[in-house]
């Protein structure tokens, strides 16, 4: 049965990438579109160009963040041998820290776009 499954998982893959591949938007891609193209600069020209800070800060916080889903996603999986009340104190806890380290963020000015 599972083998079955299997198969008819990679058989739908195949018919959705040929599907892609006879009525995918086909374009002549020239030199621009083929560069790499990193942080809002173009590379190519220069590597000494300035590094704005913020896209490395913002990269912090999608990752601190991103830590959230880690630790509160198989809290979901503890509910069974947690009872309910130890399990909210634990993800109390977990949200407490995120939403001082957001308090932290916000209080620094890294979530502010000006120049």
């Amino acid at each position: 049965m599972l083998y079955l499954i299997i198969f008819l998982l990679f058989i739908i893959c195949l018919i959705l990438f040929f599907i892609n591949l006879i009525f995918g938007k086909k374009d002549n891609l020239d030199r621009e579109k083929m560069s790499s193209f990193e942080c809002g600069f173009i590379s190519i020209s220069s590597s000494r160009l300035p590094f704005s800070i913020h896209f490395y800060l913002i990269g912090i916080l999608f990752l601190i963040f991103d830590m959230e889903i880690i630790f509160l996603l198989p809290m979901m999986i503890l509910l069974n041998y947690l009872n309910l009340f130890e399990w909210m104190y634990i993800s109390f806890i977990i949200i407490i820290i995120l939403y001082l380290g957001l308090e932290f963020e916000k209080k620094e000015g890294s979530l502010k776009w000006i120049f």
